[in-house]
């Protein structure tokens, strides 16, 4: 699954460190997310969007081709 987290967190001027202490999770958790290793859990999907402002779809797009 492709994401959009990278662009959206770095138009705030945010680490990666501030959007975990926001989630509260790890960076390593978001590191992970953004390079597409992980899926976030339903409630930090949400929260995510709710941190952007924008709608899940808005942040994850599904790719077929992708084995991730």
């Amino acid at each position: 699954m492709r994401n959009t987290l990278p662009q959206r967190r770095q138009d705030l001027g945010w680490s990666q460190q501030r959007l975990a202490d926001e989630l509260g999770v790890s960076r390593q958790t978001i590191i992970s997310i953004e390079k597409g290793r992980y899926d976030p859990s339903l409630p930090v999907a949400f929260r995510l969007a709710a941190t952007f402002q924008c709608s899940i779809e808005d942040l994850f797009l599904f790719d077929e081709g992708a084995t991730a």
